[in-house]
C-alpha cells in the first residue's frame, strides 16, 4: 500500500490549483484533517456544475466519482450536503468555482 496524503494536504493543493487558474476557491465543511472524506462541488461562475466525491478503491487507491449532478436549486442542494455531514462529519466540502469545470475535474485524476 503507497503512502496517502492527508485530506487536508489535499485540500490545500485543491485550493492553490484552482486559484492558480484563476478561481475561487471556499471550503464549506471541515472534516478529519487527515482522513476525512471530501465532496467537491465544481462551479462555473457561480452556476455549480457537477459534485465529485474522493472515494478509496479495492486496491487501496482513490478515484473521483461523481457524487451527484450539481444542477437544480440549492435547497435541494444544501439537503443533500445536510444529509451527507449528518451521516459522516468528517467529511469535507470545498466549493471550486473555476473557469473549466470539466477541463478541472479532469485533471483532479492527478490528486488522489
Amino acid at each position: 500500500m503507497e503512502p496517502r496524503l492527508s485530506t487536508s494536504v489535499l485540500v490545500t493543493a485543491l485550493i492553490r490549483l484552482s486559484e492558480s487558474q484563476g478561481g475561487f476557491a471556499s471550503v464549506l465543511a471541515r472534516g478529519d484533517a487527515t482522513a476525512g472524506a471530501l465532496l467537491v462541488i465544481l462551479a462555473e461562475r457561480g452556476r455549480k456544475r457537477q459534485i465529485l466525491e474522493r472515494i478509496l478503491q479495492p486496491d487501496g487507491r482513490y478515484a473521483w466519482h461523481p457524487a451527484r449532478e450539481a444542477a437544480g436549486n440549492e435547497e435541494e442542494l444544501q439537503r443533500f450536503l445536510d444529509r451527507r455531514r449528518k451521516f459522516d462529519p468528517d467529511l469535507w466540502v470545498l466549493e471550486l468555482d473555476i473557469a473549466s469545470s470539466e477541463r478541472f475535474a479532469d485533471g483532479m485524476n492527478d490528486f488522489r
